[in-house]
């Protein structure tokens, strides 16, 4: 893993919402951000001819985060013929190689390890149409691209997209990730916890089977959007899911209006809001 490490971010035209380039203390790769209307620009960017991968990344009409992610012998061609070919993405990002030490096969490998892991997480929708092929490499070859690939999972997410990240957030610390459960009315047995983005439900927690007529109407329609998109299905997640707060999750689950800090509960009782105090 990349722990230790110096990331040095470089704005290449002075400009915030321009381009950017990306490096880590002792590592020889190479990362850049573009903005789609700066692809054309990057011309001067010799090392972008070069072997590399990429992701382009965009929204779809319903604002859900879309990814493609691709190899190519020589990036600044690919990117402009994706220019012609894809519309969906807005901003790419790029790693290549200071010592242009990756060859076909290591970015094929790279490739298809990005992809299972962007299915994986579930975050963003990938635009693949199939899953790319993993190359054979050596042995030796394999264990330098898994160390390539973590350095490209820390800085994707650097850069600002969390694509790769699994929603289960993994502690820094010894202590464990506290578990919090509703045990309620109708059906609802649910677990979660709470996240730097927000209060995760997991995968297997159960809704009540039915709504309160004073469940507000924006919440209905989020539930019902849920159960459209089977991320609900027979009153049960199929998936990981982050809400924006502990009473957004709650009020989903219980199927009435709820103040999550005292409806989700450790093991042992204790509410969320006496944990967050302690």
């Amino acid at each position: 893993m990349a722990f230790g490490k110096t990331i040095k971010i470089f704005l290449i035209d002075g400009d915030p919402n321009g381009r950017m380039a990306c490096e880590l203390s002792n590592w020889t790769g190479k990362a850049y951000k573009i903005p789609r209307i700066k692809i054309k620009d990057c011309i001067d960017r010799k090392d972008l001819m070069s072997p590399g991968i990429y992701l382009l990344l965009g929204k779809n009409n319903e604002n859900k985060d879309l990814v493609y992610i691709g190899e190519a012998e020589n990036v600044y061609t690919r990117l402009n013929q994706h220019l012609a070919t894809k519309d969906f993405w807005n901003e790419t990002i790029i790693f290549t190689s200071k010592d242009e030490n990756l060859n076909k096969a290591h970015i094929k490998y790279l490739e298809n390890r990005l992809h299972e892991i962007a299915c994986s997480t579930n975050r963003y929708i990938v635009e693949n149409g199939c899953t790319p092929t993993q190359s054979a490499i050596s042995e030796s070859d394999r264990a330098e691209m898994e160390e390539f690939l973590n350095y490209i999972l820390l800085l994707v997410n650097t850069l600002g997209h969390k694509v790769f990240e699994d929603k289960r957030e993994q502690s820094s610390s010894k202590k464990e990730q506290v578990i919090f459960y509703i045990n309620a009315a109708r059906g609802c047995e649910a677990m979660g916890e709470q996240t730097s983005e927000g209060f995760l439900v997991l995968k297997g927690s159960k809704v009540a089977d039915s709504t309160t007529p004073s469940l507000s109407n924006s919440f209905k329609n989020f539930r019902s959007d849920l159960i459209n998109k089977s991320i609900i299905v027979n009153n049960e997640f199929t998936e990981d899911f982050i809400f924006s707060s502990p009473s957004y999750a709650a009020a989903i689950v219980m199927g009435r209006n709820a103040n999550g800090l005292t409806e989700w509960k450790t093991s042992d009782g204790k509410i969320l809001k006496s944990i967050e105090t302690i």
